[in-house]
């Protein structure tokens, strides 16, 4: 396991070269915060007697045959989501934009918001955002309306008015999530844009990953391809740690979010706004 001297060594030798620090966060800086996985208990939802996976409710398909039922699901990890704050990971996060501006920029996996909500602002939300709408089938995004409750009981349904106000100019509206039969876009999910900045980035720094999905790999492998190293963050060994150590290029630092990035954000405003 690497060190924070051997961290903060690498990240000043990367500051001077042109281009962004980018980072790359999943469902570990959130789980600081009390969201829990995806995967976990909390994710699965019974529709009548039918117990679905995430899996299953997460996809296109299971929206247009029981719409209500999704959107209830939603709802409920809307409601968790907003029960939870941003933590010192977050705050870190939104304190090294603030230090090094334009050389910062953040790609997230995660849809709760909570860096947006920490202050982070060159942000793209590759996976979208629960709370935001947009019309089936359109790119508008809009926030959920107020009158949507953000408490949602578990199993709680949805009421005529509720239903009417998850509508996008007068069309019937879907959450701002990337679901699993979809593919990423530029218009919604800034793909375009995020492998332009790996293809930019002076240092990768991925935290709190398992490397299971398409975008966040793509941006790991092009900048491995590039030589760009990485710092990678995590609990246990991941497919981007596997990528430091057959390419030699970065640090693997064993442990969570916050463990290590207020430590990495503070070695990071001292180089990069140097």
């Amino acid at each position: 396991m690497s060190t924070l001297p051997a961290a903060t060594a690498l990240i000043a030798e990367r500051a001077k070269e042109a281009g962004p620090v980018l980072w790359l966060t999943g469902a570990g800086i959130s789980a600081e915060s009390g969201i829990p996985t995806f995967r976990g208990e909390e994710g699965y939802w019974k529709v009548g007697s039918k117990n679905y996976r995430p899996q299953d409710m997460a996809t296109s398909a299971a929206f247009s045959v029981m719409p209500d039922e999704v959107w209830s699901w939603y709802l409920y990890r809307r409601g968790v989501c907003r029960g939870a704050e941003p933590n010192a990971a977050h705050r870190a996060l939104v304190d090294l934009e603030q230090a090094i501006g334009d050389r910062f920029q953040l790609v997230t996996q995660n849809v709760d918001g909570l860096h947006q909500r920490a202050g982070t602002e060159r942000v793209f939300a590759i996976h979208g955002n629960i709370d935001q709408m947009r019309p089936v089938g359109g790119v508008e995004c809009v926030a959920i309306p107020e009158g949507v409750p953000t408490q949602w009981p578990r199993g709680r349904t949805l009421t005529d008015a509720e239903r009417a106000l998850l509508e996008v100019g007068g069309r019937p509206a879907r959450p701002h999530v990337l679901w699993f039969d979809e593919c990423y876009d530029e218009e919604r999910f800034r793909f375009e844009s995020s492998l332009r900045a790996a293809a930019s980035a002076s240092l990768l720094v991925v935290v709190g990953t398992t490397g299971a999905t398409n975008l966040p790999m793509q941006i790991g492998m092009l900048c491995a391809k590039r030589g760009t190293p990485s710092i990678v963050v995590n609990p246990e060994p991941n497919p981007f740690s596997e990528m430091v150590e057959h390419t030699g290029a970065g640090l693997f630092l064993e442990g969570t979010a916050g463990e290590w990035v207020p430590a990495l954000c503070e070695a990071m405003a001292d180089a990069y706004r140097a």
